[in-house]
């Protein structure tokens, strides 16, 4: 198996932690809110021994620093193509699970020319609905809650409780096992104002606040694969259908029976489908001038200002 090691970067004078290993065309795979790059685990060898894979711990998550910043989508956007131009990396398919999702589409807006394809994974950012817990989560003194995970006892209570309800044979519960190893690192230091200004960025208490289908033409010409779990309890699997209608030439695997996190559920099947897709497409070579052209593709429909009526009286 190739090794893929773990690293930091200094940049911008923040802690940047990234896993990397293999050789060959780069996959940048960007893991979800209050999660880190560990989650990708069950495949990463396996990949790094036909790509070079970046495996990046988003600031305020993992070994990475958590600062008091910028949480937003554009500010992670950002963070993505900085690591990348540190690696010296110039080009790389995306593969983004759950808030990584909405920074993949999110980096496809603002860095065009730097991806080759791109893979959203259970991604967040299609449309309004998402998990009632991460409403309620996003609701002020939310940070206090959380805090109270690093009480003595508290932890190891309630990951039992998501143990047991695991075994019970229903759709919401079949992330309980993943949720509880997400939930062991939210009582960290810094780490509870850092998932808050994350998710409130992106949830409020009526849902998701942002949504790529009103620009997901800008990724017309660049391969797209999107996979979904059937019953995901956190972000529906309706939105896959959504975002793959928004992009007709995309590519649409939904695993049965599997939840938000299906790289891990079936890391098979997710190599096999992952793999053959990279095989089977080119490579986007996007240009400022092909984004120019999308952003232009309904000037036809302009209409004239009557500056006489923006003018105060």
């Amino acid at each position: 198996m190739t090794q893929v090691r773990q690293r930091v970067a200094l940049i911008h004078g923040h802690h940047r932690a990234y896993r990397i290993g293999g050789s060959g065309p780069a996959l940048l795979l960007i893991h979800g809110m209050a999660d880190n790059s560990s989650t990708f685990e069950p495949i990463l060898e396996r990949l790094a021994e036909r790509y070079t894979v970046i495996v990046p711990d988003l600031l305020g998550h993992g070994l990475s620093g958590r600062p008091r910043a910028d949480y937003s989508l554009p500010a992670f956007t950002n963070a993505m193509r900085d690591l990348l131009l540190y690696l010296g990396i110039e080009r790389a398919t995306l593969v983004g699970h759950s808030l990584g999702g909405g920074i993949a589409g999110q980096f496809t807006y603002q860095y065009p020319q730097m991806v080759e394809r791109l893979v959203f994974v259970n991604t967040g950012g299609v449309t309004r609905s998402v998990s009632p817990v991460l409403k309620a989560v996003s609701l002020p003194m939310s940070e206090v809650a959380i805090r109270s995970l690093a009480l003595p006892g508290v932890l190891p209570v309630a990951s039992a409780a998501l143990g047991l309800l695991g075994r019970v044979p229903l759709k919401l519960f079949v992330d309980n096992a993943e949720c509880a190893r997400v939930l062991a690192g939210l009582p960290h230091a810094g780490t509870p104002r850092a998932f808050a200004r994350t998710l409130r960025a992106v949830v409020d208490p009526f849902g998701q606040v942002v949504t790529m289908l009103d620009r997901t033409y800008v990724a017309e010409s660049v391969p797209v694969l999107v996979v979904w779990g059937s019953d995901d309890p956190i972000i529906p699997v309706e939105h896959a259908h959504l975002l793959h209608a928004s992009l007709p030439s995309s590519r649409l695997e939904v695993f049965d029976g599997a939840g938000h996190f299906p790289f891990r559920s079936d890391p098979e099947r997710f190599l096999a489908v992952l793999t053959g897709f990279i095989d089977d497409t080119d490579p986007a070579r996007l240009t400022t001038a092909d984004l120019q052209d999308a952003l232009r593709r309904d000037a036809d429909l302009d209409a004239d200002v009557d500056t006489a009526a923006e003018t105060p009286a």
